[in-house]
């Protein structure tokens, strides 16, 4: 094992260019823009470009994308400097296959109790599959707490990003049972909608480096 290698971590939600050069700093390995009109998070394109300009190349910028048009996703990659999509609705097996083709780090969510199901991964090409439990009113974890141990065979399978009511106090237990290869979190680690509260970021990146089994980590961002 690469003990270098740690559990990837990414933020989501963010809107603001110095909140996320923070999350930066602290370890995020990765950064999400989430264009969802409907989200409270929804930011611009401008937004989202300068966020994208202002991280080091080393963390990733990550549009999350629901149900959107593959020339839409393409404008908004290209036009905000993306260097990797999720797709967190209905989206169709070729329409991952054809991002893909694009040098994308392609993230297709799936749910536990909703659709599309873990079951159909085997059905997208994607590089990692972000895994929740699909309840609550709009895509996303919607901050549900969820029996995350159901995913640790899957995740033995498939790249796995585990997300869905994490915070500081429970993502310890949340890889510990699921053993996934990275983590997603959000409202977890929020004062309010799109406002991230930095001492839990930093509370969370801590839990997350405090987990010391010995597993090939695959590195997804």
């Amino acid at each position: 094992m690469d003990r270098k290698q740690r559990i990837n971590v990414k933020v989501c939600g963010l809107t603001g260019v110095e909140e996320a050069i923070e999350c930066a700093a602290l370890g995020a390995n990765a950064i999400g823009c989430v264009f969802f009109p409907k989200s409270p998070r929804h930011l611009s394109e401008i937004q989202a470009k300068e966020i994208s300009m202002a991280l080091p190349s080393k963390v990733k910028t990550v549009g999350v994308f629901v149900n959107e048009s593959f020339s839409n996703i393409m404008h908004k990659v290209e036009f905000c400097r993306l260097n990797a999509v999720q797709l967190h609705g209905r989206e169709s097996p070729d329409l991952v296959s054809r991002l893909q083709k694009e040098n994308l780090i392609v993230i297709k969510a799936l749910f536990t109790e909703g659709k599309p199901t873990i079951e159909e991964a085997e059905n997208y090409e994607a590089s990692a599959f972000l895994v929740e439990c699909g309840k609550g009113v709009l895509p996303g974890g919607n901050a549900i707490e969820w029996d995350w141990k159901k995913v640790k065979s899957f995740g033995c399978k498939y790249p796995l990003i585990l997300a869905g009511g994490l915070a500081p106090e429970n993502v310890f237990h949340a890889v510990s049972v699921s053993m996934p290869d990275a983590v997603d979190v959000s409202s977890g680690v929020e004062s309010g909608p799109g406002q991230k509260d930095l001492g839990k970021v930093k509370s969370f990146l801590k839990a997350v480096s405090m987990y010391k089994i010995e597993k090939n980590f695959r590195k997804i961002f």
